[in-house]
């Protein structure tokens, strides 16, 4: 007889058994911390109040060009505002928070009146030309960019500086560069010879720079060197030079006045000079003097003639290395500290127009104020 077979026992997946063990023992340890009161089953979470912002009421200075934002007045502290917001701001060596608290965000550029002014116009073979409006109105005034009173702090600069760039309109890539580059008070000077003059004008009109229209003269070793084909001559009969200043000014529309590009003989002979700002000033017009000639008589002749003039102090660019730039605009801040008003020209050099945006920069830091041309053309005395 033989022996009964050993019985076989089925083979069990141990191991699935193992881990499904321990899920359902998860679920339960799950189940009783749910039970307990815990909904995230024992998941580490964090709670946290959404409370409305409060609003923070707006507080207009009286400058325009700037805008402050705070609670009832700028006086509230850093630590009032932290406390108010709940924000804990821990800073390095338990400093405490700073005092006063303002926030100034820029209004963007200012708008410069629009030109032409039908006022202000008047229509010649050359062109539409400026003229003085029925109601007294000048180009001088009308287009001018209106310059600030004080600095953005709100504090009395100690001095003011107005800087003309001339030489624009020629190349459109050194003309874009000056309008992005060059801070909007720094007046732009454009060449009666470029194509396109109103459109690129607007530009800089709409970027808040003011403009003004060189005009050319005659300097001493003409015409070896010689400023373009309608330049106004010693020489030349009066008429013939009120011919070219008209075509001059009949190029484009929308500037303040006219400075001259060359004209070191021109504006030292007052035989010459006399018709040319005589009729400049009966268009409503100012003239500023570039700086270029020690002999230039603009500021002595243009009372007599009732055009709003002034002479340039420092060319800030007469010898063209940055060094040297530097330094004449060194030399610009220092004349304004003295409580004058100190007036630079340089040209469109890449360099320079480099240069003075660097220096512009930290200007108002230094107390110093940067206006426009007009400013010192409409008010001869503050100089």
């Amino acid at each position: 007889m033989s022996a009964a077979p050993a019985r076989r026992w089925p083979r069990l997946p141990l191991g699935r058994i193992a881990a499904a063990a321990s899920a359902v023992a998860l679920l339960g340890l799950g189940g009783a911390l749910a039970w307990l009161g815990d909904p995230h089953g024992g998941e580490p979470h964090a709670v946290v109040a959404i409370v409305p912002r409060a609003v923070v009421p707006e507080v207009r200075p009286s400058n325009p060009q700037i805008r402050e934002v705070g609670p009832e007045s700028a006086s509230r502290t850093a630590s009032e505002v932290e406390t108010a917001s709940g924000v804990s701001v821990v800073r390095p060596d338990g400093q405490a928070a700073p005092g006063a608290v303002v926030i100034r965000v820029p209004e963007g550029p200012i708008r410069l009146n629009p030109a032409p002014d039908p006022r202000l116009v008047e229509k010649t073979r050359h062109g539409t030309l400026p003229r003085v409006g029925p109601d007294g109105a000048r180009a001088l005034s009308v287009y001018a960019r209106p310059a600030a009173g004080a600095l953005a702090n709100g504090t009395a600069p100690i001095g003011r500086v107005a800087i003309l760039v001339g030489g624009l309109g020629i190349s459109a890539a050194t003309t874009a560069e000056a309008m992005a580059k060059l801070p909007a008070p720094v007046t732009l000077a454009f060449a009666p010879y470029g194509t396109g003059l109103d459109g690129t004008v607007a530009k800089a009109r709409d970027k808040g720079h003011e403009v003004m229209l060189q005009v050319p003269m005659e300097p001493f070793d003409y015409p070896d060197n010689d400023p373009g084909p309608h330049t106004l001559t010693v020489k030349g009969k009066a008429q013939e030079n009120a011919d070219k200043l008209a075509w001059v000014l009949g190029r484009v529309s929308g500037y303040t006045g006219l400075v001259n590009f060359m004209g070191a003989r021109l504006t030292s002979d007052e035989a010459a000079l006399t018709p040319i700002l005589r009729e400049v000033g009966a268009r409503g017009l100012g003239f500023l003097d570039d700086g270029s000639s020690s002999r230039s008589l603009v500021t002595e002749v243009g009372p007599r003639t009732q055009v709003p003039a002034a002479r340039a102090d420092i060319v800030l660019d007469a010898s063209p290395r940055p060094d040297a730039i530097d330094e004449a605009l060194s030399r610009l801040e220092e004349k304004a500290r003295t409580g004058s008003v100190a007036v630079g020209t340089a040209s469109a050099l890449p360099m320079t127009i480099d240069r003075i945006a660097r220096w512009s920069r930290s200007l108002e830091t230094r107390g110093i104020l940067l206006v426009p041309v007009s400013s010192v053309l409409a008010n001869p005395s503050r100089r």
